[in-house]
């Protein structure tokens, strides 16, 4: 994906072997699968820390969504789709880190090759992309199905009488360990699922977006994307069903009911003792937690960020602000009419600069194709990332609190602490335990390792790691590494000199959503930290989350670390209006939490104030 062309002379990150694994974490470091630890021939090529979707340092269970995620990746591009330029990605990790390098193809005759097969499968996709779209929900919704079916788990004293007497033939023990393998394997299947539209989707609007680079040498990328805004996607469904349920408790009589600082707990226990009108506004909560509060408060990739409807925080403590917002008259919908209206405007204004009716039929053909397939983009999050993950997750959590009960570690949450072929290996030894009756292994193994683990964890959170590693490539030609992580040949070099600009005010990135705005930083490294954010507050953070949009009617602005023009936080940026500006590799670091700062998001221009 990034064509390493760099030269002996060229200044480079720090090299993977040169990096040290923080003192005392040790066992960790080396309980991480092999095939994910950095060996010397890594130093060879360029990484870059990928926390867009790992912000946060991962614990041994987690590190499966990066697993699943890179094979399925792969196996789109390289063996399904046949991308003509790039295969796969590599995964590394070190300290709970997690970086990432691509694998290009160069050879002319090769990409030929791959360039023949990719029109075979691609353009069949193309042409048939409602039929075949359709039949994607369809699969996933299988998946959902059967993952939300799988038995619960239980270990009886004695086998029951009825499977005895059915002449079952198979103790209960066997059905723990088929259970465990069936959620592994319906999560590798479900990223199968994700990757199998999501590559075509940004190829579609990566060829007009080249189209428009060449037809029109001045335009800017966030204008081009600016011909795709407006879409309709589920991800955006659940903060949509937030300001219905605001609308709703002010038409029932019982907003007064929802006020800041007060816990769901004892709002839902307000609005039990209302009558019709608290039960009514409860129903409506129900209609809408199944299945839109099936989002949860990240992106997907960490046991720890629950969904709404495990956790019902984050929603309630958007809903007082929504409804102030509605009573005083703002608009509380998503203003997609706007954003259709704007789009179409500049759909025809570039088209009148195009001389030819051949350029003008491709110019139709290319943004014809690209909304039909960008909802894509972003609607499977919230089936994929989100939906399936929750159940995932809340699977493993059944195994991890079945383990606590015998005795393996003190809760259920530790669960998260070990390997998936660790787990595995602590299933068997539990069914091993169960039949033959001996008390488990695990007993007097885990707890140790779980406590020294969870530290080990905590520590890694308090140090910073490299945003790159190894030698800086001098030609970056893949579009998707630009657009959706926002990794420049400029960007890059940035990075690389931030430290010896300890004086500069200015911070620079790309220009994600238009708007100029001045106010107070809120640094924010975590989802644990987002309940910080005051009204009127710039955002700073690594990423920020689709599942993050309830905290947009407070804030002003946004800035991220990382992240292009077509990344998820540029896009939901642009979706709500919100000024922003990504991918400035060092904002985190730079900007001090409370510091005032201004935000051109047009420019792509972070200054700091004072």
């Amino acid at each position: 994906m990034v064509n390493m062309k760099a030269t002996a002379k060229t200044k480079g990150f720090p090299l993977p072997s040169s990096l040290k694994v923080v003192p005392g974490t040790e066992s960790l470091q080396a309980a991480y699968p092999y095939y994910m630890q950095f060996s010397k021939e890594d130093d060879e090529r360029f990484w870059f820390y990928n926390s867009m979707h790992f912000p946060e340092p991962m614990c041994l269970f987690d590190m499966i969504t990066a697993e699943a995620a890179y094979c399925a990746l792969g196996s789109a591009n390289t063996r399904v789709h046949s991308l003509p330029t790039t295969l796969g990605i590599d995964c590394r990790i070190i300290n709970g880190r997690v970086y990432i390098g691509g694998n290009a193809v160069t050879d002319p005759a090769e990409i030929e090759r791959r360039t023949k097969e990719f029109q075979l499968r691609a353009f069949y996709y193309y042409a048939n992309w409602e039929r075949l779209f359709a039949q994607w929900k369809v699969k996933m919704m299988t998946l959902i199905r059967e993952t939300e079916a799988l038995p619960k788990l239980e270990l009886p004293e004695f086998e029951p009488l009825e499977h005895v007497h059915a002449g079952r033939g198979v103790a209960s023990n066997h059905y723990i360990l088929d259970t465990y393998q069936k959620t592994l394997e319906g999560y590798f299947r479900m990223w199968q699922h994700h990757f199998e539209f999501l590559l075509l989707g940004y190829g579609a609007y990566l060829t007009f977006f080249d189209f428009c680079k060449k037809a029109f040498p001045e335009i800017s990328d966030q204008t081009v994307a600016r011909m795709v805004a407006g879409i309709e996607a589920e991800i955006f469904r659940p903060d949509d069903e937030l300001r219905r349920l605001a609308k709703c408790a002010i038409d029932l009589g019982v907003e007064n009911q929802f006020r800041e600082g007060v816990s769901p707990d004892e709002v839902l226990k307000s609005l039990e003792q209302l009558g019709e009108p608290g039960a009514a506004w409860l129903k409506e909560l129900a209609v809408s937690r199944d299945p839109w509060f099936n989002i949860n408060v990240g992106d997907g990739f960490y046991h720890n960020h629950r969904s709404w409807n495990d956790d019902l925080t984050m929603p309630f403590a958007a809903l007082p602000g929504y409804i102030a917002n509605a009573k005083n008259g703002v608009r509380l919908e998503r203003q997609t009419d706007r954003l259709m209206a704007e789009r179409k405007q500049l759909i025809a204004d570039y088209r009148e600069l195009l001389e030819t009716d051949e350029e003008r039929a491709a110019y139709d053909q290319m943004i014809e194709l690209a909304h039909r397939v960008f909802p894509y983009v972003e609607g499977h999050k919230f089936y994929c990332e989100h939906w399936y993950t929750n159940l995932f997750f809340n699977k493993i959590r059944e195994f991890g609190g079945l383990l606590a009960q015998k005795g393996f570690f003190a809760k259920a949450e530790d669960v998260f602490q070990l390997s998936h072929y660790e787990l595995e290996s602590a299933i068997v030894d539990l069914m091993t335990s169960w039949s033959n009756g001996s008390p488990p292994r695990g007993i007097s193994r885990w707890p140790a390792i779980v406590r020294e683990r969870k530290a080990a964890i905590a520590e890694w959170a308090k140090h910073e790691t490299a945003p790159a590693l190894g030698p800086v490539p001098d030609i970056i030609d893949d579009p998707a590494i630009v657009m959706l992580w926002g990794i420049t040949r400029e960007n890059l070099d940035a990075w690389l000199t931030a430290g010896e600009q300890p004086n500069s005010n200015e911070i620079r990135g790309f220009a994600a959503s238009n708007g100029v705005v001045e106010g107070t930083a809120r640094v924010v490294k975590s989802v644990d930290e987002i309940g910080r954010l005051r009204k009127g507050d710039i955002l700073v953070c690594q990423i920020t989350n689709p599942s993050w949009a309830p905290v947009f009617q407070n804030i002003a602005a946004a800035v991220s670390d990382i992240g292009g023009s077509m990344s998820h936080a540029a896009i939901v940026a642009r979706e709500y209006g919100l000024p922003a500006v990504v991918g400035t590799g060092t904002a985190t670091q730079k900007i001090k939490d409370g510091q005032r700062i201004r935000v051109d998001g047009g420019r792509g221009v972070v200054t700091l104030l004072g």
